[in-house]
Protein backbone atom coordinates (compact mmCIF):
# COMPACT_ATOMS: atom_id res chain seq x y z
CA UNK A 1 0.00 0.00 0.00
CA UNK A 2 1.26 3.42 -1.34
CA UNK A 3 2.27 5.89 1.88
CA UNK A 4 -0.37 8.77 2.49
CA UNK A 5 -0.30 12.38 4.56
CA UNK A 6 -3.57 11.75 6.37
CA UNK A 7 -1.81 13.62 9.00
CA UNK A 8 -2.10 16.78 6.68
CA UNK A 9 -5.35 16.18 5.22
CA UNK A 10 -7.01 19.12 7.14
CA UNK A 11 -4.18 21.72 6.25
CA UNK A 12 -3.96 24.44 3.45
CA UNK A 13 -1.92 23.70 0.32
CA UNK A 14 0.79 25.96 1.76
CA UNK A 15 0.69 24.11 4.54
CA UNK A 16 0.59 20.60 3.42
CA UNK A 17 3.25 21.23 0.94
CA UNK A 18 5.73 21.49 3.52
CA UNK A 19 4.60 18.91 5.69
CA UNK A 20 3.32 21.75 8.27
CA UNK A 21 0.34 20.46 10.63
CA UNK A 22 -0.87 23.90 12.55
CA UNK A 23 -4.34 24.52 14.36
CA UNK A 24 -4.62 25.03 17.78
CA UNK A 25 -7.11 23.80 19.64
CA UNK A 26 -9.21 26.68 19.03
CA UNK A 27 -9.70 26.10 15.64
CA UNK A 28 -7.22 28.53 14.40
CA UNK A 29 -5.37 28.27 11.25
CA UNK A 30 -1.26 28.71 11.63
CA UNK A 31 0.15 29.85 8.60
CA UNK A 32 3.64 28.47 7.70
CA UNK A 33 6.63 30.95 6.29
CA UNK A 34 6.58 31.32 2.64
CA UNK A 35 8.39 33.18 -0.02
CA UNK A 36 7.60 37.16 0.57
CA UNK A 37 5.29 38.90 -2.08
CA UNK A 38 6.93 41.97 -3.28
CA UNK A 39 5.26 45.30 -4.12
CA UNK A 40 8.30 46.26 -6.80
CA UNK A 41 10.91 44.37 -8.40
CA UNK A 42 13.36 46.70 -6.86
CA UNK A 43 12.45 45.32 -3.36
CA UNK A 44 12.81 41.63 -4.91
CA UNK A 45 16.13 42.61 -6.08
CA UNK A 46 17.26 43.69 -2.52
CA UNK A 47 15.80 40.33 -1.04
CA UNK A 48 17.69 38.30 -3.54
CA UNK A 49 20.91 40.48 -2.47
CA UNK A 50 20.28 39.78 0.98
CA UNK A 51 19.74 36.43 1.08
CA UNK A 52 22.75 35.64 -1.21
CA UNK A 53 25.02 37.56 1.00
CA UNK A 54 23.45 35.43 4.11
CA UNK A 55 24.34 32.08 2.35
CA UNK A 56 27.60 33.11 1.92
CA UNK A 57 28.33 33.64 5.41
CA UNK A 58 26.28 30.60 6.13
CA UNK A 59 28.52 28.52 3.63
CA UNK A 60 31.57 30.18 5.54
CA UNK A 61 30.55 28.80 9.03
CA UNK A 62 30.23 25.60 7.63
CA UNK A 63 33.76 25.49 6.16
CA UNK A 64 32.62 26.00 2.44
CA UNK A 65 35.46 28.29 1.65
CA UNK A 66 38.67 27.63 0.10
CA UNK A 67 41.00 30.16 -1.45
CA UNK A 68 38.83 31.68 -4.36
CA UNK A 69 37.34 28.67 -4.96
CA UNK A 70 33.57 28.49 -4.56
CA UNK A 71 30.74 30.56 -6.15
CA UNK A 72 26.71 31.48 -5.19
CA UNK A 73 25.24 33.08 -7.97
CA UNK A 74 21.56 34.70 -7.96
CA UNK A 75 19.35 36.14 -11.13
CA UNK A 76 18.28 39.48 -10.98
CA UNK A 77 14.81 40.30 -11.21
CA UNK A 78 14.78 43.00 -13.01
CA UNK A 79 17.52 42.34 -15.94
CA UNK A 80 16.88 38.85 -16.00
CA UNK A 81 20.20 38.31 -18.01
CA UNK A 82 22.23 39.44 -15.16
CA UNK A 83 22.76 37.83 -12.07
CA UNK A 84 24.75 38.42 -8.50
CA UNK A 85 27.79 36.68 -7.29
CA UNK A 86 30.48 37.33 -4.82
CA UNK A 87 33.53 38.73 -5.75
CA UNK A 88 36.76 36.64 -6.34
CA UNK A 89 38.96 38.06 -3.79
CA UNK A 90 36.84 38.22 -0.87
CA UNK A 91 36.08 35.76 1.89
CA UNK A 92 32.69 34.07 2.30
CA UNK A 93 32.39 35.11 5.78
CA UNK A 94 33.05 39.30 5.09
CA UNK A 95 30.73 39.26 2.40
CA UNK A 96 27.84 42.10 2.41
CA UNK A 97 25.14 43.58 0.25
CA UNK A 98 27.39 45.99 -1.17
CA UNK A 99 30.25 44.14 -1.96
CA UNK A 100 27.86 41.81 -4.63
CA UNK A 101 28.61 42.00 -8.51
CA UNK A 102 26.38 42.22 -11.14
CA UNK A 103 27.40 40.78 -14.46
CA UNK A 104 25.91 40.63 -17.69
CA UNK A 105 25.64 37.28 -19.47
CA UNK A 106 28.95 37.81 -21.38
CA UNK A 107 30.64 38.08 -17.84
CA UNK A 108 31.10 41.90 -17.86
CA UNK A 109 30.69 43.52 -14.57
CA UNK A 110 28.28 45.73 -14.67
CA UNK A 111 27.88 46.84 -10.66
CA UNK A 112 30.87 46.14 -8.06
CA UNK A 113 34.34 47.36 -8.14
CA UNK A 114 35.87 43.51 -8.07
CA UNK A 115 36.56 40.85 -10.71
CA UNK A 116 34.81 37.64 -10.42
CA UNK A 117 35.80 33.87 -10.63
CA UNK A 118 35.75 33.04 -14.26
CA UNK A 119 34.69 29.47 -13.23
CA UNK A 120 31.62 31.46 -11.83
CA UNK A 121 30.90 32.82 -14.68
CA UNK A 122 31.40 29.74 -17.27
CA UNK A 123 29.54 27.60 -15.34
CA UNK A 124 26.70 30.09 -13.71
CA UNK A 125 25.83 31.84 -17.10
CA UNK A 126 25.19 28.29 -18.81
CA UNK A 127 22.56 27.47 -16.47
CA UNK A 128 20.99 30.08 -15.75
CA UNK A 129 20.71 30.67 -19.40
CA UNK A 130 19.59 26.93 -19.76
CA UNK A 131 17.19 26.81 -17.05
CA UNK A 132 14.84 29.91 -16.92
CA UNK A 133 13.16 28.58 -13.72
CA UNK A 134 16.53 28.50 -11.98
CA UNK A 135 17.12 32.05 -9.91
CA UNK A 136 20.21 30.81 -7.94
CA UNK A 137 23.17 28.42 -8.61
CA UNK A 138 25.57 27.50 -5.46
CA UNK A 139 28.94 25.55 -6.12
CA UNK A 140 31.95 25.28 -3.89
CA UNK A 141 34.57 22.51 -2.62
CA UNK A 142 33.29 21.55 0.35
CA UNK A 143 35.27 18.18 1.65
CA UNK A 144 32.55 15.58 1.58
CA UNK A 145 31.50 16.67 -1.46
CA UNK A 146 34.69 16.25 -3.10
CA UNK A 147 35.47 12.91 -1.16
CA UNK A 148 32.25 11.38 -2.57
CA UNK A 149 32.81 13.29 -6.47
CA UNK A 150 35.75 10.51 -6.90
CA UNK A 151 33.90 7.56 -7.11
CA UNK A 152 31.69 9.26 -9.95
CA UNK A 153 28.42 7.98 -9.27
CA UNK A 154 25.41 9.15 -8.14
CA UNK A 155 23.52 8.70 -4.24
CA UNK A 156 21.70 5.76 -2.93
CA UNK A 157 18.89 6.00 -1.49
CA UNK A 158 19.71 5.22 1.74
CA UNK A 159 18.05 7.61 4.34
CA UNK A 160 15.36 9.89 4.45
CA UNK A 161 17.50 13.37 3.42
CA UNK A 162 19.02 11.64 0.62
CA UNK A 163 15.41 11.46 -0.64
CA UNK A 164 15.58 15.06 -1.57
CA UNK A 165 17.98 14.03 -4.14
CA UNK A 166 15.82 11.19 -5.50
CA UNK A 167 15.69 11.40 -9.39
CA UNK A 168 16.69 15.02 -9.10
CA UNK A 169 20.29 14.55 -9.48
CA UNK A 170 23.09 13.54 -11.97
CA UNK A 171 27.33 12.97 -12.18
CA UNK A 172 29.50 14.66 -14.19
CA UNK A 173 32.17 12.55 -15.16
CA UNK A 174 34.38 14.56 -17.63
CA UNK A 175 36.46 16.50 -15.62
CA UNK A 176 38.69 19.04 -17.27
CA UNK A 177 40.71 20.97 -15.07
CA UNK A 178 39.00 24.60 -14.38
CA UNK A 179 36.18 25.18 -15.47
CA UNK A 180 36.96 28.61 -17.80
CA UNK A 181 35.40 26.94 -21.09
CA UNK A 182 31.50 28.30 -21.73
CA UNK A 183 31.77 25.18 -23.57
CA UNK A 184 32.03 23.11 -20.17
CA UNK A 185 29.85 25.07 -18.79
CA UNK A 186 27.17 24.19 -21.35
CA UNK A 187 27.63 20.62 -20.93
CA UNK A 188 27.69 21.00 -17.14
CA UNK A 189 24.03 22.86 -17.45
CA UNK A 190 23.18 19.89 -19.96
CA UNK A 191 23.95 17.03 -17.34
CA UNK A 192 22.21 18.69 -14.88
CA UNK A 193 18.77 18.63 -16.58
CA UNK A 194 15.93 19.59 -14.63
CA UNK A 195 17.46 18.43 -11.80
CA UNK A 196 18.75 20.40 -8.39
CA UNK A 197 22.14 18.89 -7.79
CA UNK A 198 24.74 17.93 -10.02
CA UNK A 199 27.92 15.86 -8.57
CA UNK A 200 31.05 17.56 -10.47
CA UNK A 201 33.34 14.07 -10.63
CA UNK A 202 37.04 15.06 -9.21
CA UNK A 203 35.48 18.47 -8.66
CA UNK A 204 32.71 19.09 -5.81
CA UNK A 205 29.07 19.93 -5.18
CA UNK A 206 26.73 22.34 -7.68
CA UNK A 207 22.95 22.75 -6.85
CA UNK A 208 19.91 25.12 -7.79
CA UNK A 209 17.23 26.03 -7.01
CA UNK A 210 14.00 28.45 -7.70
CA UNK A 211 15.62 30.98 -4.86
CA UNK A 212 18.69 31.46 -3.17
CA UNK A 213 17.71 30.00 0.26
CA UNK A 214 16.53 27.37 -1.50
CA UNK A 215 19.72 26.52 -3.57
CA UNK A 216 22.01 26.98 -0.56
CA UNK A 217 20.00 24.45 1.74
CA UNK A 218 20.64 21.83 -0.99
CA UNK A 219 24.11 22.24 -0.97
CA UNK A 220 24.41 22.06 2.81
CA UNK A 221 22.04 18.92 2.48
CA UNK A 222 24.10 17.36 -0.33
CA UNK A 223 27.15 18.02 1.63
CA UNK A 224 26.19 16.10 4.38
CA UNK A 225 24.31 13.23 2.36
CA UNK A 226 27.80 12.76 0.86
CA UNK A 227 29.25 12.38 4.48
CA UNK A 228 26.63 10.01 5.46
CA UNK A 229 27.52 7.75 2.40
CA UNK A 230 30.87 7.56 3.09
CA UNK A 231 30.61 6.51 6.56
CA UNK A 232 27.77 3.72 5.24
CA UNK A 233 30.38 2.75 2.42
CA UNK A 234 32.85 2.15 5.16
CA UNK A 235 30.90 0.58 7.42
CA UNK A 236 29.76 -1.86 5.21
CA UNK A 237 32.94 -2.56 3.68
CA UNK A 238 34.39 -2.98 7.23
CA UNK A 239 31.23 -4.86 9.00
CA UNK A 240 29.91 -6.97 5.99
CA UNK A 241 26.28 -5.29 6.78
CA UNK A 242 24.46 -5.23 3.58
CA UNK A 243 22.84 -1.24 2.90
CA UNK A 244 19.39 -1.49 2.60
CA UNK A 245 17.58 0.52 0.05
CA UNK A 246 14.74 2.48 0.00
CA UNK A 247 11.55 1.60 -1.64
CA UNK A 248 10.50 3.15 -5.14
CA UNK A 249 7.21 3.86 -3.73
CA UNK A 250 8.06 5.28 -0.73
CA UNK A 251 10.85 7.42 -1.99
CA UNK A 252 8.68 9.29 -4.61
CA UNK A 253 5.86 9.83 -1.91
CA UNK A 254 8.88 11.49 0.25
CA UNK A 255 10.24 13.36 -2.48
CA UNK A 256 7.06 15.21 -2.46
CA UNK A 257 7.26 15.86 1.17
CA UNK A 258 11.14 16.82 1.36
CA UNK A 259 12.36 17.75 -2.39
CA UNK A 260 9.86 20.67 -3.40
CA UNK A 261 11.52 23.89 -3.65
CA UNK A 262 9.03 25.27 -1.25
CA UNK A 263 10.64 23.16 1.54
CA UNK A 264 14.20 23.50 0.38
CA UNK A 265 13.60 28.17 0.94
CA UNK A 266 11.48 26.96 4.10
CA UNK A 267 14.60 24.76 5.58
CA UNK A 268 17.31 27.94 4.97
CA UNK A 269 14.83 30.46 6.86
CA UNK A 270 16.43 28.94 10.59
CA UNK A 271 20.18 29.24 9.01
CA UNK A 272 19.52 32.40 7.93
CA UNK A 273 18.23 34.08 11.30
CA UNK A 274 20.92 32.35 12.73
CA UNK A 275 23.01 34.49 10.55
CA UNK A 276 21.11 37.68 11.46
CA UNK A 277 21.58 36.91 15.10
CA UNK A 278 25.05 36.16 14.83
CA UNK A 279 26.34 38.97 12.84
CA UNK A 280 23.54 41.61 13.98
CA UNK A 281 22.72 42.17 10.62
CA UNK A 282 26.15 43.50 9.16
CA UNK A 283 25.74 41.49 6.01
CA UNK A 284 22.80 43.85 4.89
CA UNK A 285 24.93 46.82 4.60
Amino acid sequence: MAPTATALTSESTSNASVGAKGTTVTGKKLKIRAYPQFESLEEERLYRKQHLAAALRVFAERGFDEGVAGHISVRDPILTDHFWLNPLSQHFSQISVSDLILVNEDGDVVAGEEPINGAAFAIHSEIHKARPDVHAACHAHSVYGKAFSVFGRELDMITQDSLRFFRSHSVYDNFGGIVLDREEGMRIAQCLGDGKACILQNHGLLTVGKSVDEAAFWFMSLDKTCHAQLLVDAAASGSGHKKILIGEEEAKFTYNQVGTSEKGWLAFQGYYDEILAKTNGSFLK
